[in-house]
């Protein structure tokens, strides 16, 4: 029992990132009705990102409380990949919004091959490894029985669930998150009630970037070690979980995150008494896929639609 509930919890904390990444896919995805490949880039550009502010700052950053250093990084991640996530909207998809999808999502898959390769050239990132500071104090939580839960595994589940708390909060009881919800069902019949259509898709993109951002430091503070090509995985799987959940809805990402997650550290856990290697963990999402798109298309919380012709 106590090797399940320590893989559960593992399951947990690794979910809460994708479901941080989830949210950015089904947020788009409800307003444009299009998935934004480029979204798991922008999660490995918010990780350099905190490097590079930690690197910048450390003088100022060990002054302050870690607490503060720790907020100080995330925020500033999440402002830079806010702005550049709208810059890519601005730049790349507005003119495609009239167009077929298969343009927007070809258009999609050049942008996040150009920022992964941009990333490897020696005069932006370089194509090695690099370690990610610890910004939260190394140490485990007592009072847990045999369970092993570190401070850093804590702060991030913690940091998830303030930040699903606060999307919460924008899109159900501010004037911009009424736009996106009613730009999400008809976008004609916003523009006529007075809704600045551009604007709340430029807005839509920066917040799903900012979450994004976030994820990739958390992230990276769990796994300390950060490259380019650190996005195309968790950004698959947390696609995976966005479809899981019903892509287009909010709480459904986040569910399908952290289902996602469990299932996953489930596997790794478990894999000698299912017969299945340790190294196919990263499959199990795509199977995942595979099964909802034919016994659940809408996804867990989704809802199927009709299309009128």
């Amino acid at each position: 029992m106590s090797q399940f509930l320590q893989q559960l919890l593992n399951g947990v904390f690794l979910g809460s990132i994708y479901a941080l990444i989830a949210l950015g896919y089904t947020m788009v995805y409800g307003v444009l009705r299009f998935i934004n490949f480029a979204h798991g880039d922008i999660f490995m550009l918010g990780a350099f990102t905190g490097l590079y502010a930690h690197q910048l700052l450390g003088a100022s950053l060990a002054a302050l409380p870690w607490p503060l250093a720790v907020l100080a990084v995330l925020l500033i991640a999440m402002i830079i990949c806010a702005t550049l996530g709208v810059l890519i909207e601005f730049l790349a998809y507005r003119r495609l919004r009239d167009k077929p999808r298969l343009n927007v999502l070809i258009t999609a898959i050049g942008v996040s091959l150009f920022l992964e390769y941009t990333a490897q050239h020696p005069a932006v990132f370089g194509p090695t490894q690099q370690p990610f500071p610890s910004l939260i104090p190394k140490g485990n939580i007592g009072g847990l029985g045999g369970l092993n839960v570190t401070l850093t595994q804590v702060i991030v589940l913690a940091t998830t669930l303030a930040l699903l708390v606060g999307l919460r909060f924008i899109v159900m009881k501010t004037k911009l998150g009424m736009a996106m919800r009613a730009l999400s069902l008809n976008p004609t019949a916003s523009s006529l009630m007075g809704v600045n259509n551009s604007v709340v898709i430029s807005f839509t993109f920066g917040l799903g970037s900012a979450l994004a951002a976030a994820g990739g430091i958390l992230y990276a503070s769990l796994y300390p070690s950060i490259e380019p090509f650190m996005g195309v995985l968790p950004g698959l799987k947390a696609f995976v979980a966005a479809v899981l959940g019903g892509i287009g809805n909010i709480p459904g990402a986040a569910l399908g995150g952290f289902l996602i997650g469990i299932t996953e550290t489930l596997v790794a856990g478990y894999s000698d008494t299912l017969g299945i290697p340790s190294g196919y963990r990263d499959g199990v999402a795509f199977v995942i896929l595979i099964l909802i798109l034919l016994f659940k298309p809408a996804g867990l919380l989704g809802r199927s639609e009709r299309e009128k012709v």
